[in-house]
């Protein structure tokens, strides 16, 4: 029994490639060494323990399923997150249990997407795994720790599945076009339509297959046996990039942006700025993550960050993409180009601290308000220093309550503008001294 039939003829040319047994599976060795869970299963030796695959598209999720039901003789039952409903799978479960109890034969349920399985779809399941009904193979692109219920991610084991190699890849393509299962050496390709291809592939292997088989096709259209640039540029118009808004990519890529920014690599922070906007990403949410990036990394090193950013914030929402791309990228530059500082998000942070902590103490009696009536009674505003009133312009008084006195908060660094803000900070410190 294989996976390919005469019957799969007319499938996709990525169906029809996909591995007949686990020495065809490539990319995934760390997964699949030898005493490893999942080589187990493959193996026919594993026992009913759950499985979640977790990794990107391409990668043999649903292979590495329809594998373990061949090898282990279990029945295979396939569930789609994002077609199923409680009730299909409250249905596949009893189907289970009667196939376990008439004729002693397992069964392997594969659920695609299950990260989009919501909190009761994914407790239907509980039963099951718990029992040994069904022997549970899921596959997630998302964080299972953030997408899947900890009573199944204890009742399972997370196998993480490596995106494939561009040396993977390319072997992959190479394959299809001489295995009779593809083009059985009716196409040849050149190298840098091979090359085109890999790269647009993303380390997903059904979508190098599916770019090969379209490319395939505007070669037999130009009457070539040879799939050249031109014909994979025919057919692949765009790269749909792998990204999705409430997903992985979303929070790694930001964060990388955001990194590459503090980190002053303002080319990399243009890579992941153009990998969000290509994706579809909200230009507005970038910018909001300009304008607090401005503070929190920067902030008196470089004020005129925050202008920036702020102006950036309002122009994308006036302009709109594709210029606005054109609008954050000026803000990313100035901002990864800028000198660094934390000393402001440290500031807040430890004073908010003290705050939440209970560390507050009185105003002192001098800094009270003092305009209403009777106030002065009280002794409230009596003996506060007025500035201005002062040489210097630096009152010799203290602001902060008693039981914080001496504390420092803002500590400026030596970067950029912010060692200047530090010898002003030093001079007023000083005047308050020499005038007490």
């Amino acid at each position: 029994m294989t996976l390919f039939d005469e019957g799969q003829a007319l499938a996709p040319l990525a169906v029809r490639m996909r591995p007949n047994s686990v020495e065809d599976v490539v990319g995934q060795e760390a997964a699949l060494r030898p005493g490893t869970p999942l080589h187990n299963l493959l193996s026919g030796h594993g026992s009913a323990i759950s499985v979640i695959l977790w990794g990107p598209p391409g990668t043999g999720k649903t292979t590495l399923a329809s594998l373990v039901s061949l090898a282990s003789g279990r029945a295979f039952a396939e569930l789609s997150a994002v077609t199923s409903g409680v009730k299909d799978v409250r249905e596949v479960i009893e189907q289970a249990r009667n196939r376990s109890s008439v004729n002693g034969q397992g069964t392997v349920l594969f659920i695609d997407e299950v990260h989009r399985f919501s909190k009761s779809q994914q407790d239907a399941l509980l039963p099951a795994v718990e029992n040994g009904w069904v022997t549970l193979i899921a596959a997630t692109t998302e964080n299972p720790s953030f997408s899947v219920i900890s009573p199944l991610i204890s009742r399972s084991l997370v196998v993480i599945l490596q995106p494939l190699d561009d040396e993977t890849i390319s072997s992959l393509l190479v394959k299809a076009l001489v295995d009779p299962r593809g083009y059985d050496g009716n196409f040849t390709i050149t190298q840098d339509a091979l090359t085109d291809l890999v790269h647009l592939s993303l380390g997903d292997a059904r979508r190098g297959l599916t770019a090969l088989e379209a490319a395939a096709i505007a070669a037999d259209a130009d009457e070539s046996t040879q799939i050249q640039l031109n014909h994979v540029e025919q057919a692949i118009q765009h790269v749909a990039l792998r990204y999705d808004k409430d997903g992985d990519q979303h929070y790694d890529i930001i964060s990388a942006f955001i990194k590459s920014v503090r980190g002053s690599d303002p080319d990399a922070a243009l890579h992941y700025l153009a990998r969000m906007l290509e994706a579809g990403e909200d230009p507005r949410f970038v910018a909001r993550r300009l304008m607090i990036l401005a503070s929190e990394d920067i902030g008196m090193a470089d004020p005129s960050v925050l202008q920036t950013a702020v102006a950036a914030a309002q122009a994308v929402a006036i302009v709109g993409m594709p210029e606005a791309q054109i609008i954050l990228a000026h803000a990313t530059i100035h901002a990864a180009l800028a000198p660094k500082s934390n000393a402001i998000v440290s500031g807040i942070m430890d004073a908010t601290n003290d705050v939440r902590r209970g560390r507050i103490g009185s105003v002192p009696i001098w800094l009270r308000d003092g305009h209403y009536p009777g106030a002065k009674d009280h002794g409230h505003g009596v003996g506060y220093a007025y500035p201005h009133d002062l040489p210097d312009g630096v009152a010799p008084q203290e602001y902060l309550p008693e039981v914080l006195k001496g504390v420092k908060y803002y500590r400026p660094t030596q970067h950029g503008a912010e060692a200047a803000w530090s010898r002003v900070a030093q001079r007023v410190e000083g005047l308050r001294k020499a005038e007490h």
